[in-house]
């Protein structure tokens, strides 16, 4: 058994880092509740783009953007959305590997594959791996605080996916993210961006025109780009919010360890100090027998 001193170190590291988890999980809460909020103020933009999006195409039936085409697949592209830090438990993980199970289905099926990556964690899995990786960003949302990542971090990243796509280098886009369900659970989703169906949209039941300037094409055109960025910056929130709820809960598990490990070691602590003053007073019984 450890000495008491040992023991009394061990105890005080034990304590300094339960003191870092717990402030690193209060931390992660508020990041969390804020980065929600951001996340809901999105929705709304989000859901009223896709509604004239699906006016202004069924308004122009004729004019076919190459955004709302569909085409035999050969090739697609992927905009996989990471954390840029770790320590928030299995959370990338857990999207990697349906992912990779995803990628090797479209190789069965002789479909290219091409990548961009959004997040450090994203580009170091992918590294090692057999893939073709186009573009890169990587931390996001460093300024100011670090919770929100910026549309314009985002654009050159996309602009590459979307070059692709027009060039018909890529006949499908979908993005991979994880999808906040709550603060325990947080679910991987492959979600289809391009070609986008306008006809799926239940609240189109009743159809109006716009009066347009300076053209409806034109208009069409900005719109769907405009969508394009808002649909891959809500999957890129929605992934901070997963991130820093598994961070939090992964924090409060570290956190109630260290206070466990704790009481652990202070009952070692007492077990070692009083057989230490049993020894002594068995040396003391002994010496004064001898006497």
């Amino acid at each position: 058994m450890a000495n008491e001193k040992e023991i009394r170190t061990k105890i005080g590291s034990v304590k300094n880092t339960q003191k870092i988890t717990k402030a690193m999980e209060m931390v992660a809460a508020s990041k969390m509740r804020r980065t929600q909020e951001t996340m809901k103020k999105s929705l709304p933009y989000a859901d009223k783009i896709r509604g004239v999006i699906g006016h202004i195409f069924k308004a122009n039936p004729d004019y076919k953007h190459p955004f709302l085409v569909e085409r035999k697949v050969k090739s697609a592209g992927y905009i996989v959305v990471s954390s840029d830090k770790g320590l928030c438990g299995g959370l990338n993980v857990n999207m990697f590997r349906p992912f990779i199970a995803h990628l090797k289905e479209q190789k069965s099926n002789n479909i290219k594959t091409k990548l961009c990556l959004v997040g450090a964690k994203g580009v170091q899995f992918f590294r090692s791996l057999d893939v073709n990786v186009v573009a890169a960003t990587t931390n996001l949302g460093e300024e100011p605080l670090g919770e929100e990542p910026l549309v314009e971090d985002l654009v050159g990243a996309i602009k590459i996916m979307l070059d692709e796509y027009t060039e018909g280098k890529i006949d499908q886009l979908f993005i991979v993210h994880n999808n906040f369900v709550n603060t325990m659970s947080q679910k991987p989703e492959i979600k289809t961006l391009l070609p986008i169906d306008p006809s799926d949209k239940d609240d189109l039941q009743e159809h109006w025109d716009y009066i347009y300037e300076p053209d409806s094409r034109d208009l069409l055109d900005y719109i769907l780009m405009r969508y394009i960025e808002s649909q891959v910056y809500r999957a890129v929130v929605e992934n901070v919010a997963c991130e820093m709820a598994a961070k939090m809960v992964a924090m409060k598990s570290a956190t109630d360890n260290a206070g466990k490990l704790i009481d652990e070691l202070e009952l070692d602590y007492n077990k070692a100090r009083q057989a230490a003053i049993t020894q002594e007073i068995s040396e003391i019984v002994g010496g004064a027998a001898a006497v």
